[in-house]
């Protein structure tokens, strides 16, 4: 579906989809119009000097994608890689960044009714990121806003990663 029909059809319904993932214990969710594609966990290309979550980069048919851990972004445990671990490759703008995460679980619709502001927790705590907390059936997922949390400063980081190569 094109982000045009996407977007009419949230017009219509007043819907949005999300795609949801899992970090540990917790589940995400993110727009899924920002979702290019979804793949297995390959091994990346290291550059030297970046931060632990900037993983390496990925030729992906001729383009060089940033690939982050978000397990290591969000300082979720340690990041480990078995045969559940995806990387879900985002458009993000004019940019293509993959992130690590340790397992996609569906995609589903969610009305504004159903997400939750973020609690406040001060300056202890930068949740900026968050959009909300959405409530899915019996479970509670947290909704991120995906371009925040990949902040321009970051994203100038991984362009020049890109461009390193």
């Amino acid at each position: 579906m094109s982000e045009l029909a996407a977007e009419s059809v949230q017009a219509l319904t007043g819907h949005q989809e999300f795609l949801t993932f899992t970090l540990g214990e917790e589940e995400y969710a993110i727009d899924i119009l920002k979702v290019q594609e979804i793949r297995g966990y390959d091994g990346v290309t290291r550059i030297a000097n970046t931060p632990d979550y900037i993983k390496g980069v990925i030729n992906m048919r001729g383009v060089i994608v940033p690939v982050v851990d978000m397990r290591l972004k969000l300082q979720v445990g340690e990041a480990v890689y078995d045969q559940f671990t995806v990387m879900i490759i985002l458009n993000l703008g004019s940019r293509v960044v993959g992130m690590v995460v340790d397992g996609v679980s569906d995609v589903v619709a969610l009305s504004e009714e159903q997400i939750r502001p973020a609690p406040e927790f001060g300056a202890a705590l930068d949740t900026q990121y968050i959009q909300g907390l959405a409530s899915i059936e019996e479970r509670m997922a947290i909704v991120v806003d995906i371009e925040k949390l990949m902040s321009s400063s970051e994203m100038g980081l991984m362009d020049s990663v890109a461009e390193a190569l």
